[in-house]
């Protein structure tokens, strides 16, 4: 998936992607099935297709509405992201830290996934001794990752 010559992509929260939700966004989760029937999103605008089959069915993705792209950890969905891009597509933001950051703020889910986490991590991974804050440095969108 090429991703040569195209604006940086938009990444977002799980925060901010619920606030799309409820705005209307649809959801395209690109995990593969089996990960999908462990656990999934609970939202109503949803839709799985898988990484391995995209390129075969990206065309699915509506162009006339916001879209986030999501997976379990962020890496795949901004791949699938930028290949939207690629081809077109303008409303198309990736979700930063997938559904382990979703789970992890207790965010509406269907099943479990099981973590393990350092007792010494923040909601944005290991606190550093002088923070004030979990979240001191702001998304690509300017928004707290928390």
């Amino acid at each position: 998936m090429e991703t040569n010559n195209l604006p940086k992509a938009l990444e977002i929260c799980p925060t901010t992607t619920q606030q799309w939700v409820a705005n209307g966004a649809l959801l395209v989760d690109v995990r593969e099935r089996d990960e999908v029937a462990e656990a999934a999103y609970d939202v109503p605008n949803i839709i799985n297709i898988p990484l391995s089959e995209f390129e075969e069915r990206f065309a699915e993705v509506p162009r006339d509405r916001d879209v986030v792209m999501v997976c379990r950890g962020g890496g795949r969905s901004l791949k699938a992201t930028y290949y939207l891009m690629n081809h077109g597509y303008t409303r198309v933001v990736n979700m930063s830290k997938g559904i382990l950051r979703w789970q992890e703020k207790g965010f509406p889910m269907k099943g479990n996934i099981p973590v393990q986490q350092s007792a010494s991590s923040g909601c944005c991974g290991p606190t550093p001794a002088k923070a004030s804050s979990c979240c001191d440095t702001p998304n690509s969108d300017g928004s707290a990752c928390c």
